[in-house]
């Protein structure tokens, strides 16, 4: 694995899969909103990093969309920032339903939530899980069986798991703990808290709090 830092966001990169393992980053009320947009913007191979990446020809014809997994739409305050999420390193072969939708519906919420509480912090990525899809493309980009979305703001925790298909269930089943996706990733989530928040607002999750 290897880490990359962004202006705003984080990534480790799996450079045998072409995606990245995970992004991390925090967004606050501030950032929500900005002059910037997508427009004009595509995804574009990151000449910076020497690391075997996907390119536009891995995802022409291959029937999947370019997933952005720290979404562009919450880096509207930086143009380079926005920017930099259009790097291959950022995407993941994603179904456009999902990508379009209860995905993208998701990540609306996450910019609520930012909106709300002041900011949140925020760990997103794929699981490869069976790879029931295979790969697409010369470069044999992996297709990811789902993707997961962790969220953390003061002393509450939530977590989501959707599937790389056209339909999931609803949103509020698709939550579960921290531990729970910690459990199903082998990853662990927000480290830097203090051990005693972190073992606490990870065991559980209240829909109430986030309003769902």
């Amino acid at each position: 694995m290897h880490k990359i830092e962004y202006l705003a966001f984080e990534v480790l990169y799996n450079a045998e899969y072409r995606i990245p393992q995970w992004v991390e980053y925090k967004l606050t009320a501030s950032e929500v909103d900005g002059a910037y947009s997508r427009k004009g913007k595509d995804f574009r191979v990151d000449s910076n990093v020497n690391l075997p990446q996907a390119d536009d020809s891995d995802y022409k014809k291959s029937g999947w969309s370019r997933g952005h997994m720290a979404p562009a739409a919450d880096f509207k305050w930086s143009d380079e920032a926005m920017w930099d999420t259009f790097y291959y390193t950022n995407c993941c072969p994603q179904n456009q339903a999902l990508n379009a939708g209860q995905w993208s519906t998701l990540e609306e919420k996450v910019r609520a939530w930012a909106n709300k509480f002041g900011s949140v912090s925020v760990v997103t990525g794929p699981i490869v899980g069976d790879n029931i899809n295979g790969t697409i493309g010369e470069s044999r980009v992996v297709v990811p069986d789902a993707f997961f979305k962790a969220i953390c703001s003061g002393d509450q925790a939530i977590a989501f798991v959707m599937y790389n298909r056209k339909k999931n269930e609803n949103m509020q089943k698709c939550a579960m703990s921290v531990d729970s996706l910690e459990e199903l990733t082998g990853y662990d989530f927000f480290s830097d808290l203090d051990d005693g928040l972190e073992e606490r607002i990870e065991a559980s999750y209240t829909l109430k709090y986030w309003g769902l």
